[in-house]
């Protein structure tokens, strides 16, 4: 390991354990994927998953929030930041039709990439992240699709799409995920935070006391 790399088991000071945990819970929750795409039938892999996805093109959109850690760590290291936290990423990414046709058509080929071995990929790809993140600076910054952020906040918003796409997974296959703790209490965190900066915190709110029902059609993707 070089200098200035990331060990996952040193104590540290509050903020670089803020990064440590982002990394445990990530890895973790990655696991928690590949185990349940380990348990999908032979006969579920075509039913529907997801919109216009099948289970394997769900599952194929599932791996990339790992591929695309590794694909962007690939890259130079840009010099400013424009998107400084994941709240912010997901107000700045919100597709539009043309962006979501896109991503509906990588998700498919995504899923067909996945090969004949599915979980012998995205186990493979899990053992190349977590290398790849261990091998960084506390302070690494990355350019990602629409800007350029802190790794450690680009790595929350890659802990939310793997965990709400296996539970998507979940809703597909009747398999249940066995998440690692605090991945799904950060994410429900974020979706908040992302809720709050987009101006729904209030429907937020009143729904989660109890007070009213969620508008029609609620989303904060």
């Amino acid at each position: 390991m070089r200098p200035g790399a990331l060990p996952l088991c040193q104590a540290r000071p509050p903020c670089e354990h803020y990064v440590v945990s982002t990394i445990e819970l990530y890895g973790g929750t990655a696991k928690a994927f590949a185990d349940v795409v380990a348990r999908i039938r032979d006969d579920q892999w075509e039913l529907p998953g997801l919109g216009l996805w099948t289970v394997r093109s769900l599952v194929g959109h599932t791996s990339r929030a790992v591929q695309t850690v590794i694909d962007y760590l690939a890259l130079d290291e840009p010099d400013t930041i424009s998107i400084a936290t994941a709240e912010q990423y997901y107000a700045h990414v919100t597709p539009d039709a043309a962006a979501s046709a896109a991503v509906a058509r990588r998700g498919i080929e995504s899923g067909l990439a996945l090969g004949d071995d599915p979980v012998r990929t995205i186990i493979a790809a899990n053992k190349r992240v977590l290398v790849r993140l261990g091998e960084q600076r506390l302070d690494r910054r990355v350019a990602v699709r629409g800007g350029n952020m802190p790794l450690q906040e680009y790595l929350r918003t890659r802990l939310f799409e793997l965990v709400v796409h296996t539970m998507d997974v979940e809703r597909a296959t009747r398999i249940r995920p066995a998440f690692p703790e605090g991945a799904v209490r950060d994410c429900a965190r974020l979706a908040a935070g992302i809720a709050a900066d987009a101006g729904r915190g209030e429907d937020l709110l009143l729904a989660m006391t109890g007070r009213a029902e969620l508008p029609e059609h609620f989303s904060i993707v």
